[in-house]
């Protein structure tokens, strides 16, 4: 039994997705189609950069979907393998869109705009460098989560990925970003500060959920056709109704993304095929459990072996 993964933002390089662009017209007619949608040359910054404007959310968000989008295409015109009876379809953040998608959720042209919104709102919610992201490494979450709710007025911190065991993500303010990386480092706990744009995933995002939830109200969903697991509830979900409001939860509340890994597991997934650049969601699905089988279809030597 298998789910299929899509990864979201940080996976993202310069070039992504241009061997299947070379090689399929249908996935040239995606691109162009997202840079008439976006109005920008969206597809001449994922080929050529440059990295740090590929690295602004508002672009990054409707980047990695158009390339996780045709490499699905991909896979269910060039292959036997029959990708749509997966168990579960999930994404990490930006990744759930392209999930719905792909399980017919979403149209290709409502993703696009939904994620050009999301990407601009998460941008403006907090004024650039008034905001970060720090990677906690080697801890688990009850450790972090005990430090943060018993100082709050010092760092005014919160949880936003829940990544895998021994890597969590949390969200705040730059000072206290700042202030708890150095306390860390005292107690030898190894963190990372992020390159993102925003501190997303915690309630700095308000103003974000405001616009968001304007803009999914008005947007037509359908029941997928595989069902997908939530990122704010690390459960499936097959209503339509039900995904519009996780989605606006989603801006707001952590990714359960370890939780949701295991429960797949638990309910019976034992291979998970990541659909998208990079192959960051393997790696922390090897953390939470390494007796499981992974594929990663980023390029076509990749789609040659799912094809095997």
């Amino acid at each position: 039994m298998f789910s299929v993964i899509f990864p979201g933002q940080g996976s993202q390089i310069v070039g992504m997705c241009k061997e299947f662009y070379d090689n399929f017209d249908y996935v040239k007619n995606y691109f162009d189609k997202a840079d008439d949608l976006l109005k920008k040359k969206l597809s001449h910054l994922i080929f050529n950069g440059s990295k740090e404007e590929l690295d602004l959310t508002e672009n990054t968000q409707p980047a990695i979907f158009l390339v996780s989008y045709s490499i699905f295409k991909v896979i269910e015109q060039e292959t036997d393998y029959q990708i749509k009876n997966a168990k579960y379809f999930s994404g990490h953040s930006l990744g759930e869109y392209s999930a719905l998608c792909c399980a017919e959720s979403l149209s290709f042209d409502q993703t696009i705009e939904l994620l050009k919104q999301r990407g601009i709102s998460m941008q403006n919610a907090v004024p650039k460098g008034q905001g970060g992201m720090l990677a906690i490494l080697g801890a688990n979450y009850s450790e972090i989560n005990n430090l943060l709710n018993e100082n709050f007025k010092k760092y005014q911190c919160y949880i936003a990925n829940d990544n895998s065991i021994g890597q969590i993500v949390v969200s705040g303010k730059t000072d206290s970003i700042e202030s708890l990386d150095l306390d860390l480092r005292k107690k030898n706990i190894k963190s990372v500060k992020l390159s993102v744009s925003a501190p997303f995933h915690c309630p700095l995002m308000t103003k974000a959920t405001d616009e968001m939830r304007h803009k999914i109200s008005q947007t037509i969903f359908f029941d997928p056709n595989v069902e997908i697991i939530s990122n704010v509830t690390a459960n499936p979900v097959s209503k339509a109704e039900d995904i519009k409001k996780l989605l606006v939860e989603q801006i707001e509340k952590p990714v359960r993304w370890r939780e949701s890994v295991s429960n797949m597991i638990g309910f019976g997934v034992n291979n998970f095929i990541e659909i998208g650049p990079g192959k960051i969601l393997s790696g922390l699905v090897k953390r939470i459990d390494r007796n499981v089988k992974l594929n990663q279809v980023n390029n076509l030597s990749d789609l040659k072996k799912l094809n095997d």
